[in-house]
């Protein structure tokens, strides 16, 4: 379908159909897709706005524009229904476009799975919602200290210790010990246990107080029905408690009251916000983000940081007041919208008051520090990418740059990987894996040049096949590879580095020669030994320093490569022989080979199974059961035949 843009007169007519009352506004591409979701009071005028003049736009929300081909609205009766709604819209559906704020990944979260019928608890670094009634808690400053708290957690709090159980027909011992309430063999309901995780969450939510009241109230009741044994099971999780509130770092006079208090340093590109919670007056969690700077006031981030994180928390987490550094916009509207979500009255208040004002200055202080480290982090790269530039004689720093490695044992289970720094960061989105597909590269047989040579012609045959249909790809390439090409033609590398000497690098350029861009690319190789950078038609290295800031960027991209490619080998080689050994047993071909493994979930949980467990599994009857018991025990067999014979009685 064409889009909006490509058609400037069912472009309008959409626009005068949008009414001008608030509400919220949907927009979706040719595959039905949502793209973006907003809100405004004035639907008209604000997605109009989109159409005016494009270079007012970031680069982020001009490529959505490019590729919008349907609007929606929804009205409602007030801005703060809109806004209401808008957070609902974009916690449910999570539309590719809706990023207020980049999440500061270099803190973890704490997961924990609502959606499951026991849920798991673990830490991540990814915040991707699998559902929407998973929930992440953090972002966590301290990793050790999360660490901790997680382990006493699940000493003082009976919780699932592994995400698959290590017996298929029995418990393990940490429910012989109390460590496990037996989630992998149902020896607690759905329901105790979801009551369970209840407890465990109000910990990472800052309400350790609250459950410390409630666990003393349902310690009290089982001592009056004389059930001690009940109560000294609460008194031991209140004693696990006490140990988890022991480090608390800070503690401020007016402990009565909970509120979470919001200061940001910037400058004119980026922002870095601090987010401190306190709860009954003590500091129980810090989080951080980075948010866009650029042609805002710093009133409204703040604003941004508040609708994003508030939309994604529980209404228990929200506490009855907020301080923040710079008055809101619309401070009214987000009071009345958090009001309504924590069904409690909340106020926000900018304080210049003594006590108050200082607790801002403190957060704007680590504020401060995050932004200067960020900055420090951008200025490095910065100086790397230069730095290589200058040593393979670019005219510009790059931007995208390629990293290739090829792994395998002896050619057997053969893959190559592909990833990407763009401006000297890993941009994981970005990475490739490859199997070998060439029948010359096989077990006993190797052969990484030819590996590497397939990988550059399997990479760059789209824009071999565009060149040859006439499209100019220098013209491509002075766009910088950019996002907003929608053609398909947007992942063009200022530099492509190949782990290897110079025979790899000969092997690439010769599959280049063959695709006619051997012209068009910056190529260069890293040879391991020595650490030497080889140039094509060059016989001898780069004279360079190994300290260099662009040598340690190759090396940052030939280590990342080479991580990526072994352990993609190492996945692929443990699925082979998984497959092969379970091949072994007569009766089972590949279906039941998967159906095997997705119930068992390993081949040492199928080589443990009774035959009558064994036969429990689908498409496994009491014969086949009996057959792959008899593969993994033959020894058993063996014991069942001599047992026969000495019962046998001796013929006279």
């Amino acid at each position: 379908m064409p889009t909006l843009i490509e058609q400037p007169d069912r472009l309008e007519q959409r626009l005068k159909e949008i009414p001008t009352e608030p509400g919220c506004y949907l927009m979706r591409d040719g595959d039905d897709r949502l793209l973006y979701v907003g809100k405004s009071k004035s639907l008209r005028s604000r997605v109009r706005s989109y159409f005016r003049s494009r270079h007012d736009l970031s680069p982020r929300i001009r490529l959505m524009v490019r590729q919008i081909c349907d609007i929606e609205f929804i009205v409602t009766d007030s801005e703060a229904e809109a806004l209401a709604l808008e957070s609902n819209l974009i916690k449910n559906q999570q539309p590719h476009f809706n990023v207020l704020l980049k999440d500061d990944k270099k803190y973890p979260y704490l997961c924990i799975t609502w959606s499951e019928a026991y849920p798991r608890i673990f830490i991540t670094r990814r915040r991707r919602f699998r559902s929407p009634l998973d929930r992440f808690y953090g972002p966590y400053v301290d990793v050790g200290l999360l660490r901790r708290t997680l382990f006493l957690v699940k000493r003082v709090f009976p919780l699932r210790q592994r995400p698959r159980p290590l017996h298929p027909d029995r418990t393990c011992l940490n429910y012989s010990i109390g460590r496990c309430p037996g989630v992998c063999q149902e020896k607690i309901t759905s329901d105790d246990y979801h009551r369970t995780l209840r407890k465990v969450a109000m910990v990472f939510q800052g309400r350790s107080d609250e459950l410390q009241t409630l666990l003393h109230a349902q310690m009290d009741r089982y001592a009056e029905r004389l059930d001690f044994e009940a109560a000294a099971k609460i008194r031991d999780q209140l004693q696990g408690l006490d140990q988890l509130t022991a480090d608390q770092k800070m503690s401020l006079p007016d402990s009565s009251v909970s509120r979470d208090v919001i200061a940001m340093a910037g400058d004119d590109r980026l922002a870095a916000v601090q987010l401190f919670q306190m709860r009954a007056g003590k500091l129980v969690g810090r989080l951080g983000y980075l948010a866009d700077a650029s042609n805002q006031p710093s009133g409204l981030t703040l604003q941004k940081v508040i609708e994003e994180h508030y939309s994604q928390v529980d209404s228990v987490e929200i506490p009855p007041e907020l301080l923040v550094q710079h008055s809101l916009p619309q401070q009214t509207l987000i009071e009345e919208w958090l009001s309504e979500q924590r069904e409690r009255k909340v106020q926000i208040h900018c304080p210049k008051q003594r006590q108050k004002a200082d607790l801002i200055e403190l957060v704007q202080r680590n504020a401060d520090y995050e932004l200067q480290r960020a900055k420090q982090g951008q200025e490095q790269q910065a100086l790397a990418t230069e730095d290589l530039a200058q040593l393979l004689e670019l005219p510009v720093p790059p931007r995208r740059i390629e990293g290739y490695d090829i792994s395998h044992i002896q050619g057997s289970d053969a893959v190559a990987s592909q990833v990407v720094f763009i401006d000297g960061l890993p941009a994981k989105q970005h990475y490739r894996k490859y199997k070998i597909r060439s029948s010359s590269i096989r077990a006993g047989h190797s052969d990484d040049f030819m590996a590497m040579a397939e990988i550059m012609r399997r990479r760059f045959r789209r824009w071999a096949r565009a060149k040859r249909d006439g499209v100019d790809v220098g013209a491509l390439r002075q766009k910088g590879g950019s996002a907003l090409q929608t053609d398909g033609l947007n992942d063009w590398p200022d530099v492509v580095m190949i782990d290897g000497g110079k025979g790899q690098l000969s092997a690439v350029m010769e599959a280049l020669r063959e695709l006619d861009l051997h012209e068009d690319l910056n190529i260069c190789s890293l040879a391991k030994q020595r650490e030497e950078i080889f140039l094509p038609g060059e016989s001898q290295p780069l004279d360079t320093d190994q300290d260099q800031l662009g040598v340690a960027l190759l090396r940052r991209l030939r280590d990342e490569a080479h991580r990526f490619a072994v352990s993609f080998h190492r996945q692929q080689r443990g699925e082979r022989m998984k497959r092969s050994r379970l091949s072994d047993i007569p009766g089972v071909g590949p279906k039941r080979v998967k159906d095997l493994l997705a119930h068992f979930h390993s081949i040492d949980a199928i080589q443990l199974a009774s035959v009558e467990t064994l036969a429990k599994a689908p498409g496994v009857g009491l014969a086949l059961a009996r057959d792959i018991r008899r593969f993994f025990h033959p020894e058993e067999d063996t014991q069942q035949d001599g047992a026969v014979l000495e019962s046998e009685p001796v013929s006279r």
